[in-house]
C-alpha cells in the first residue's frame, strides 16, 4: 500500500526516500506515484523540478548505502503539509546527516505539487 502524502506523511517520507535510493522502480515512476507531473520543489531557494529530481536519483542509487529517517513532527492541514526530520545516510563511505524541514502543498489525489524545504546539514554525532 502506498503511503501518500496527504493521508500518512511519515509513511510517505519513508517510502519516497527508500524506493528513490534503493528502489527497482525507474526513479520517474516513483516521482509520479508521490508527486504531480508539474511539482515544484524549492529546496534551500535552488529550484528542482520533477526532471531535476530524477536525475538526482540515478546518483544517488550509486553512492548512498544506508538511509534512515529520524521524523520529529508531522502536521496535515486541509492542502498543507510539513514535518521536520533527521536523514541519516552513508554515501561514499562516510556518514551524511541533515535536518530537514518540509512544507508542502498538496494535489486534489493527496500528491504533493509542490515543496518548500530547509535543510541543514551537520557533522555525524552532533544532537542539534
Amino acid at each position: 500500500m502506498t503511503a501518500l502524502p496527504g493521508s500518512d506523511l511519515a509513511g510517505y517520507l519513508r517510502s519516497y526516500v527508500q524506493e528513490m535510493a534503493f528502489g527497482q522502480e525507474e526513479p520517474g515512476v516513483v516521482m509520479d506515484r508521490y508527486h504531480t507531473p508539474e511539482i515544484v520543489w524549492l529546496n534551500d531557494g535552488l529550484h528542482l523540478d520533477r526532471q531535476r529530481l530524477i536525475d538526482h536519483a540515478r546518483p544517488a542509487r550509486r553512492t548512498v548505502t544506508e538511509c534512515r529517517l529520524d521524523i520529529h513532527d508531522t502536521l496535515a492541514c486541509g492542502d498543507r503539509v510539513a514535518a521536520r526530520y533527521t536523514l541519516h545516510a552513508v554515501a561514499r563511505g562516510r556518514p551524511v546527516v541533515s535536518d530537514i524541514h518540509l512544507f508542502g502543498r498538496l494535489a486534489p489525489d493527496s500528491r504533493l505539487r509542490r515543496v518548500d524545504q530547509l535543510t541543514r546539514t551537520r557533522p555525524p554525532g552532533q544532537t542539534s
